[in-house]
């Protein structure tokens, strides 16, 4: 049975975790291409020095792709070692966890002797958490309310802030090659596909249609390492009017085009219409699920590879594809990602978990050891499922979504967003859509690119409800010209009773 939280927040303060509370203003950028960060000479300076440190670093990045189990084994070990070993010494919370443990024995497999971690415990006891004292969460708060391009910390942190799909606030904060780390293990799938096809010292562009604030990770990490690799990036606000969006694609041509799903959908209704006319060589998808209908149409309109990201605010780039399969390789050389059902008991592979708990290896000032994570991963059977590229690492199925976008209604199993995505993903009209949960049924809303049979879709979603347990469910669909995003650009798609979005 699932804890109490107020019996858990009670908990966490009496052992003297402090909250601290704060409300965090961020301005918005004026210019979003690039243009728009800070011209702090020491920033620039620092900035070039962080990026020149992950050019360097890339290469390992790269070689561990390619490495057989055993290794990415014996990598994670060492790793787990040394992060428990500064955990234990730096870190006042987590003293008090491992003190029991024989560090020098301890191997991923005895991980289960350490309770999960949670956001709500994180917040609570943030400043007894991290292992660098000056990190406090007042400082980091401070820090993030002050933002409207990307900046360092103390010289040499990063600091991002989450919402997530839950709604519920978490601040995470980076050392120098924790930050690398987070974004390399985001993008290094995609080097090999384009140097593939690139000519040597060619620089091709890349846009990135993502969230604005610099508190967001994936704004603040673009900006640190805008010009990295083969790519020269431009950003633009996933916020924008749809139009200028495509204007400035059709006037960038970006060879490379990362955004999320949901834009994706929109931007290949475009390019088929004859208002977006791109040619991208790689399509990165991120954020937010990547549902099959929208794969389909990426490859149908472009006929390029489509990589999706499985990334967190919290561990970076949890699982990425190859562009060689439609899966996503987990990174089993900086993460130990455990999946679990609700009471927190492992699944087997093929079996999709109800949430995970996740191990940074690669980030020591912010210990997250077996922190939990409500997304539900099917982690695929190795020798019944093998990528085609011929890694080693752990192959997940695309992440559908999470155990929080599930419906619950009195006497009935939860409702997965699954049934809704079956049915809806037939719509070939339907550029976008949106399902809240309502007292005994759903509002679902549509945008429009053509025709479509409400009628009938109402009637298949009542009886998919009816099928699932739900009595005389109430269905109503809506026609809307337009949806509104999070504060991080995102698209929240399946909204319960009680979510923000």
């Amino acid at each position: 049975m699932a804890e109490n939280p107020k019996r858990r927040r009670r908990a966490l303060m009496a052992q003297g975790c402090v909250l601290t509370s704060s409300v965090v203003a961020v301005s918005a950028s004026t210019s979003f291409q690039g243009r728009n960060v800070s011209d702090n000479p020491d920033y620039e300076t620092t900035r070039q020095r962080h990026l020149a440190a992950a050019l360097e670093q890339l290469p390992g990045y790269l070689e561990r792709l390619k490495w057989p189990r055993e290794r990415l084994r014996q990598e994670r070990q060492g790793r787990l070692r040394r992060l428990l070993e500064r955990a234990r010494e730096r870190s006042p919370w987590h003293r008090r966890r491992l003190a029991h443990l024989d560090l020098s024995r301890l191997d991923e497999g005895q991980l289960t002797l350490i309770p999960p971690m949670t956001k709500d415990e994180l917040m609570l006891c943030f400043d007894q958490i991290v292992t660098e004292p000056q990190l406090t969460l007042s400082r980091v708060e401070d820090h993030l309310a002050g933002l409207n391009s990307d900046a360092y910390l103390c010289d040499s942190y990063h600091a991002v802030a989450s919402g997530g799909s839950s709604g519920r606030r978490g601040v995470y904060v980076y050392d120098w090659n924790g930050w690398i780390g987070w974004y390399l293990t985001v993008l290094r799938q995609m080097f090999p596909i384009l140097a593939a096809h690139t000519p040597p010292g060619t620089r091709i562009a890349g846009a990135v249609v993502a969230a604005e604030r610099a508190t967001h990770a994936s704004s603040a990490a673009a900006q640190t390492f805008r010009d990295s690799g083969l790519i020269a990036w431009s950003r633009y606000a996933i916020t924008d009017p749809f139009q200028e969006q495509v204007a400035r694609l059709n006037q960038l041509q970006p060879s490379v085009l990362a955004t999320y799903p949901s834009l994706l959908h929109q931007l290949s209704f475009a390019q088929e219409a004859g208002e977006l006319k791109i040619a991208p060589r790689l399509v990165l998808s991120s954020a937010e699920p990547l549902l099959a209908e929208t794969r389909a149409s990426v490859e149908r309109v472009w006929g390029c590879p489509v990589i999706n990201s499985w990334a967190s605010s919290e561990a970076g780039g949890m699982g990425v594809g190859c562009g060689q399969g439609t899966g996503l390789h987990l990174s089993d050389d900086l993460l130990i990602i455990e999946p679990v059902d609700r009471e927190g008991r492992p699944v087997p592979p093929g079996v999709r978990s109800s949430k995970i708990y996740v191990t940074n290896l690669f980030n020591e000032v912010l210990p997250l050891i077996r922190f939990e994570i409500s997304d539900e991963v099917t982690v695929l059977d190795h020798h019944q499922q093998a990528c085609p590229c011929g890694s080693s690492h752990r192959l997940a199925a695309d992440v559908e979504g999470r155990l929080d976008d599930s419906f619950e209604y009195a006497g009935v199993a939860p409702i997965h967003p699954q049934l809704f995505r079956t049915r809806l993903g037939r719509e070939r009209h339907v550029v976008e859509y949106q399902v809240r949960q309502r007292p005994g049924g759903v509002d679902v809303y549509l945008r429009e690119q053509g025709p479509t049979d409400l009628i009938q879709l109402r009637n298949d979603l009542i009886a998919s409800l009816s099928q699932a347990g739900l009595e005389q469910p109430l269905v109503l669909v809506h026609t809307k010209a337009a949806f509104e995003r999070t504060s991080a650009g995102k698209f929240k798609r399946f909204v319960p009773l009680g979510s923000a979005g």
